[in-house]
């Protein structure tokens, strides 16, 4: 592979609002839990289309612009061909404002109201039916070759060890880097795992305006853990028995996920990104509530490092499991999508693994499935600030 001489593509699906999917998925989004099941039975019954349940949609009403926000975000996501939003009737979060939300992307979107089609066989029933016309419909589109610029990969780490930031992480960063000079978009989050390590991310910045957003997005949530009493400076069982000694040491391996291009922007959970390059979203420490946001964002794919081993997917996005850990590699093979222990073996460098998982993502992003789809992980939460996730 030369993408030096020959500008990196990938085969995606174009979308009437100018993006490019990689995946072609009919979405049933539950607009409160209360529709969850209904969503979950129309979605098994038609092939093609996949449910997003969730523990939102009744919360006050303040409480509902980062749910609201991340479910439109989520239908507008360009790997969704068309998005069928069940709503029981009574609840709090607005669904015709995310139907309208939704529908800005110039996507098919239907609304079914459980209260008002008279019950669960009856939603289902008509689920059904538009899901499987949605699924026809999406199933005659192409993938076309496309410019990585039109490409956004997440990345995400989870079940960290030693092998993590010192293997897996700086290769996902070379591959970061490989794709933001091929004029892609690469998203670094996890904000609680940049403590102790923020202010070598606001050296980066851009400007001093990203510079001190970079550390006021680590204070709020060192603020919020005090008041809480939440100690984000203890790590995890899993992370000590792991290897890691603080949380200074495994933020200093977690940010090399991003790679060493200048820091575009900082953007909020859920929210839309605006430019290309590598930028930051504001998400919590946990894996599931943390990929969710990104997709919300508009990201099609997410790379995602694990030193202990960790099977977590997502509804609508693929995700590439990198560990650096050859004996969780083995012991996880289902699981693992690229082996990076091969640089503690002394096989590989990092630039060469940093080369393997950037074919990967092109290979991935033009139809190739993960691991984590073959096996139908689909984890989904949302974040929120009240009834917190992380």
């Amino acid at each position: 592979m030369n993408e030096n001489r020959t500008p990196a593509k990938f085969l995606g699906y174009g979308r009437p609002d100018g993006s490019v999917g990689i995946r072609n998925h009919v979405a049933i989004i539950p607009t409160v839990c209360c529709a969850n099941e209904v969503a979950k039975k129309i979605a098994d019954q038609v092939e093609g289309a996949v449910a997003l349940p969730h523990e939102c949609g009744c919360e006050a009403t303040p409480q509902l612009e980062i749910p609201t926000r991340t479910l439109i975000g989520i239908g507008r996501n360009p790997n969704v061909a068309a998005v069928l939003l069940v709503s029981l009737g009574c609840e709090t979060m607005d669904a015709e404002h995310i139907a309208k939300g939704v529908a800005g992307s110039k996507k098919t979107v239907e609304l079914i109201v459980i209260q008002e089609v008279g019950g669960t066989i009856k939603a289902v029933e008509k689920g059904v039916r538009i899901a499987q016309a949605m699924v026809q419909d999406s199933s005659e589109m192409k993938r076309e070759a496309y410019d990585l610029s039109n490409l956004i990969v997440a990345t995400e780490c989870g079940g960290s060890d030693l092998t993590s930031g010192i293997a897996a992480n700086p290769a996902v960063g070379a591959a970061a880097d490989m794709i933001v000079r091929a004029g892609g978009t690469v998203l670094l989050s996890e904000t609680p795992e940049f403590i102790g390590a923020e202010h070598l991310l606001a050296k980066r910045a851009i400007d001093e305006k990203v510079a001190r957003r970079i550390y006021e997005i680590v204070r709020w949530w060192e603020q919020r853990a005090r008041d809480e009493g939440i100690r984000f400076h203890m790590l995890s069982r899993g992370n000590i028995e792991g290897g890691l000694t603080t949380i200074e040491e495994k933020s200093l391996g977690a940010i090399h996920k991003g790679g060493s291009s200048p820091i575009q922007g900082v953007v909020e959970y859920a929210e839309k990104l605006a430019g290309r390059g590598l930028c930051i979203m504001d998400t919590t420490g946990d894996d599931i509530n943390s990929n969710t946001g990104m997709l919300a964002g508009g990201a099609q794919i997410i790379v995602f490092t694990t030193g202990r081993g960790s099977p977590v997917g997502t509804p609508i996005a693929p995700v590439i499991k990198v560990t650096g850990n050859p004996t969780t590699y083995e012991m996880m093979r289902d699981n693992m999508d690229i082996n990076a222990g091969t640089i503690l073996e002394g096989k590989e460098t990092i630039e060469e693994v940093g080369a393997r998982i950037f074919k990967e993502i092109l290979e991935v992003a033009s139809g190739k499935r993960t691991k984590s789809e073959t096996l139908g992980h689909r984890e989904f939460a949302i974040f929120r600030i009240r009834g917190h996730a992380y």
